[in-house]
C-alpha cells in the first residue's frame, strides 16, 4: 500500500501496522489543468479513491496522465453511510484513501463531512490538497467588498423558507455566497430584489472555469430582469453585504447612560453600545457627556 518506510511498530510477528490518512481533494471544476500536482500524484497512488461518481474520477485521471493503482469506490450522497466503516478500516490497515467530489473541495455542499467527522472520531490522520472551490472563485471574480463573508450553501428550494432566509440576510454586513439551481435563480433574484431592495449589489456566476464561464454584476434588479428569460449552467451568487446603518448617536445616549448608572465606566458603556449598533463610539462618547451636562 501507499505508505511510507516503517509502517510497522515494533518488529517481528504481530507488529501493529501504522495507520494509513484520508486525503480531502479540491479537484477541478471543468478545467482539468486546474488540478495540482499533488492530486496528480495522489490519483495516482492512493490505495483507494472514494468518488461521488467514479466514471467522472477516471476521466479526470485519464485527463491529467494518471494511472490509478488503487481500487476505485463510489461515495456519494446515498451510500456514503455505509460506505464509511469500509472506509474506516482501509485506514486503520494503513491505506491512503483519497476522496474526491464532481467537482471543487468534499465537504462544501457535497459528500465528505461525514467521512472527515468519522476519520476524526476514530483518531485517524486527516489532511487536505487544496484546490478549487468555486465559493473562493466567485468571490475573487464578484467584484464586490468580499474581505468579510459567509456561505450558506445552497439557497432553500421552498418560496417560503427562502423569503425567510432573505429577510435573515437583510441587516447581514458581511458577503453572502450561496449555490443556486439554474431552474429556480430567477424566482430566489426576483424575491431577493423584493425582500432586500433592488438597489442591492450582487454577482451572479455561472460555469466557473468551463468554457462558457459567464460572471453578470449589477443590481438586484438588474439581475432578476436578466434572469427571467432563464439561465443555464452550475450556478453561484455573491450577494454584497447590507450597507452600514445611518445610526444617531442621539438616540443611543440614555441607553449608555443606563449602563453608567448601571455602575459601568462612560467609555465602556460607550464602546458597549457602539459596538453592538456600528455607531461611531467618539460621537456616542461627546453625545453621552453633553447629556449629562
Amino acid at each position: 500500500m501507499g505508505t511510507d518506510q516503517g509502517d510497522t511498530v515494533g518488529p517481528g510477528v504481530g507488529a501493529v501496522p501504522r495507520a494509513g490518512r484520508l486525503l480531502v481533494a479540491g479537484v477541478p471544476m471543468g478545467n482539468p489543468r486546474d488540478a495540482s500536482g499533488r492530486l496528480i500524484d495522489a490519483l495516482a497512488t492512493a490505495d483507494v479513491i472514494a468518488a461521488e461518481d467514479t466514471r467522472r474520477a477516471r476521466s479526470l485521471a485519464a485527463a491529467v496522465g494518471a494511472e490509478p493503482v488503487g481500487r476505485i469506490v463510489s461515495f456519494y450522497d446515498h451510500n456514503e453511510q455505509a460506505r464509511i466503516p469500509g472506509l474506516l478500516d482501509d485506514l486503520r490497515s494503513g491505506a491512503t484513501v483519497l476522496l474526491v467530489t464532481d467537482a471543487g473541495m468534499p465537504s462544501v455542499s457535497d459528500p465528505g463531512y461525514r467521512l472527515v467527522v468519522a476519520a476524526v472520531a476514530a483518531d485517524l490522520t486527516v489532511t487536505c490538497l487544496p484546490g478549487p472551490s468555486a465559493v473562493t472563485t466567485a468571490l475573487a471574480l464578484s467584484g464586490l467588498e468580499v474581505e468579510r463573508f459567509c456561505f450558506d450553501g445552497f439557497a432553500p428550494r421552498k418560496a417560503g423558507a427562502r423569503r425567510a432566509w432573505l429577510d435573515e440576510l437583510a441587516g447581514e454586513r458581511r458577503a453572502c455566497v450561496f449555490f443556486e439551481s439554474p431552474h429556480r435563480i430567477a424566482e430566489t433574484l426576483a424575491t431577493a430584489r423584493d425582500v432586500l431592495g433592488g438597489e442591492r449589489r450582487a454577482a451572479v456566476c455561472r460555469e466557473l472555469t468551463k468554457t462558457y464561464e459567464e460572471v453578470r454584476r449589477g443590481t438586484l434588479a438588474e439581475l432578476a430582469a436578466w434572469s427571467a428569460d432563464g439561465v443555464r449552467g452550475e450556478i453561484t451568487v455573491v450577494l454584497a453585504g447590507a450597507a452600514p446603518r445611518s445610526i444617531d448617536p442621539e438616540d443611543l445616549v440614555s441607553e449608555v447612560l443606563s449602563r453608567v448608572d448601571g455602575g459601568e465606566r462612560l467609555k465602556d458603556a460607550c464602546a458597549t453600545v457602539a459596538a453592538e449598533t456600528g455607531a461611531s463610539k467618539r460621537e456616542l462618547y461627546q453625545a453621552a457627556l453633553a447629556a449629562r451636562g
